[in-house]
């Protein structure tokens, strides 16, 4: 369970960085997003998910 709160706690802090770095670029970002398909941000998704248990996967075998 303290491994979850770990991970979410990165979460929140690599987040962070970019709204502190970088916040024009992160709102342009968003606008830009609304003319993306839904299907399209679906399937991104499903990738990153599948690439971040692929890494968990790997660091912790």
């Amino acid at each position: 369970m303290s491994d979850l709160f770990v991970a979410l706690g990165l979460v929140l802090a690599i987040e962070g960085t970019f709204y502190a770095l970088a916040p024009g670029t992160l709102k342009e970002l968003m606008r830009q997003m609304q003319d993306v398909p839904e299907q399209t941000l679906r399937t991104g998704g499903i990738i990153a998910i599948a690439a971040g248990l692929v890494v968990v996967w790997l660091v912790r075998g």
